[in-house]
């Protein structure tokens, strides 16, 4: 397993390829950025910018959703997986902001877990990009990253991934480590066809060197 100095330096290297990166879901104000979070299970953050603008115009304030109907959003969100249960999470998230944090998004793990609709995944992307509070959430495509450079155990959970990725980096730097593994994911380390020839990440990536010998010796 790669040990904290070779992890940050694998973050570092895909900062060189991705300078500048960030959260894709396009939200004005942490309250809609909460709902984009929810809306972005098991869908892409495509599809969720797509359907945002006439949901948020539609319900600008906690008070607004908490007072309406799953029947009410579903016609804005029916383009995306899952719409009917999003909706009735969307409801009952906003209905314990307005009942329980006087409609203001929270800003621990806590209480924003609390919330229906909200895991941990979900609180950690909320309080890093609405709160800039230090968090290392897991999604798909960190796990992936994870595992397949060997940052944690190949059996590794989702909670072991975070908390082992979060003591192997600075605390400063989790945040940007969830960004860059993200982008990574996305665009060089891809779920079945990574792009393992011309990644600047292959000397430390066993895996990797062997899906390249192999593809060698096909040749």
């Amino acid at each position: 397993m790669l040990d904290a100095k070779e992890t940050l330096q694998a973050i570092q290297i895909m900062g060189k390829t991705y300078p500048t990166t960030g959260s894709s879901l396009v939200a004005d104000t942490p309250f809609h950025f909460l709902m984009a979070v929810i809306l972005s299970a098991q869908t892409t953050d495509k599809a969720v910018n797509q359907i945002s603008p006439a949901l948020f115009a539609r319900f600008k304030q906690p008070e607004d959703l908490a007072n309406a109907k799953p029947s009410e959003v579903e016609p804005y969100i029916q383009t995306i997986g899952l719409y009917h249960n999003k909706a009735k999470y969307l409801v009952a998230c906003a209905q314990g902001l307005v009942t329980q944090f006087d409609g203001q998004v929270p800003k621990t793990h806590k209480e924003l877990m609390s919330l229906a609709g909200v895991g941990r995944k979900t609180a950690d992307v909320v309080l890093a990009e609405c709160f800039g509070i230090p968090a290392l959430a897991v999604d798909t495509h960190v796990g992936r990253i994870a595992k397949r450079l060997a940052m944690v155990k190949e059996d590794a959970t989702v909670n072991q991934i975070e908390q082992t990725l979060m003591k192997k980096l600075p605390k400063e730097m989790w945040i940007t480590a969830h960004h860059r593994m993200i982008i990574w994911g996305r665009n060089q380390c891809l779920a079945r066809a990574p792009k393992c020839q011309t990644c600047p990440l292959l000397f430390m990536c066993q895996e990797g060197q062997k899906r390249k010998h192999s593809i060698m010796r096909r040749m």
